[in-house]
């Protein structure tokens, strides 16, 4: 991304935030669902990967089912950003009132063990509400991971932004961030990782809707080295004011094979609770980028061609935490 475009992209995200929580909440909703549909119709390319996705996702959809659905798609995924856009102003009163959780107890229970634990989620409705539920509804802090954006300002704005919700948010660096996250869960500490896409070296391969993509290998790895416990959580929107979202049952460490046997199996435990999750909610699921390998031109899918979300800044509430160095691991 040139400078030029750079600096406009940080403008108008800041121009979000300073603007779009001051608007009456009925004219901040309008606005979203009115841009929503404009860039549905355009038809540019994150729409058409959108709907490349949920083809994945709705096998069985029809050509007609299909363009619903990423209208839909789109109108979550706008809903998302004129949330977060508002998000720092909300009371704790609003934001426990605007989320219900099934099976939270997983998650409670785990807490008061005091074992730490690791919540891993996909790009499914607003994974920063439900972080600040955690905060304000549980008065639990928690850490994060983040992926550097350009310009560093536009960074800036969102680690402060995720701070504001009482989240400690670390830039996604490698070893770096696995040995801090390791420390907080040694502690008993909480860590939430967004973990449905991980197309670097250090991806684990998993089947996913039936086809080949990689997911991160981080909570796994963070699983294994701690002992915290890993837990999957899926989220959807239910009407206007309430976000919902299920904590699945732990996913265990086997009892036998090596440390990369052992993360292939947890990732993919984790890959099928997301599969369940988003095959139910499909149009709150935020992925507007390539994830099957099979999309890439490159031979093995490894190509990474640098799409920031920008359309997928959202997915810098924390995608993932890379495997760090073999020598990191043990830290």
């Amino acid at each position: 991304m040139s400078t030029a475009r750079e600096q406009l992209t940080d403008s108008l995200y800041g121009l979000g935030w300073a603007s779009v929580r001051r608007l009456p909440e009925p004219a901040a909703a309008a606005l979203g669902q009115r841009i929503a549909d404009i860039a549905w119709k355009r038809r540019g390319r994150g729409v058409r990967q959108l709907e490349a996705n949920l083809a994945r996702v709705v096998p069985d959809a029809t050509p007609e089912r299909l363009h619903e659905l990423s209208r839909a798609g789109m109108r979550s995924y706008l809903r998302y950003w004129m949330e977060a856009f508002r998000l720092p102003s909300w009371s704790g009163e609003r934001i426990r009132e605007s989320v219900r959780i099934t099976d939270l107890h997983r998650l409670t229970d785990g807490i008061a063990s005091d074992r730490g634990v690791i919540l891993a989620l996909p790009h499914l409705a607003n994974w920063d509400l439900a972080g600040a539920y955690v905060t304000a509804g549980l008065k639990t802090p928690f850490s994060t991971v983040v992926e550097r954006l350009k310009p560093a300002s536009l960074f800036d704005r969102f680690v402060a932004y995720r701070e504001s919700l009482g989240m400690e948010v670390l830039p996604h660096s490698g070893g770096a961030a696995f040995g801090t996250l390791a420390r907080r869960l040694r502690d008993g500490g909480l860590v939430c990782l967004v973990a449905d896409r991980d197309l670097s070296a250090s991806g684990v391969g998993v089947t996913f809707f039936g086809e080949r993509t990689r997911m991160p290998a981080g909570p796994a790895l963070l699983a294994q080295q701690t002992g915290a416990l890993l837990l999957p959580v899926t989220l959807w929107y239910e009407g206007p004011p309430v976000l919902r979202g299920r904590v699945y049952p732990p996913v265990e460490v086997p009892a036998e094979g090596t440390r990369e046997e052992k993360t292939a199996v947890m990732t993919q435990a984790v890959a099928r609770c997301f599969e369940e999750g988003i095959a139910e909610h499909p149009e709150d699921w935020h992925m507007l980028q390539r994830l099957w390998l099979s999309d890439f031109p490159e031979p093995d899918g490894s190509g990474r061609e640098g799409e920031t979300r920008a359309a997928g800044a959202a997915g810098t509430g924390g995608d993932g935490v890379a495997a760090p160095p073999k020598e990191d691991r043990e830290a």
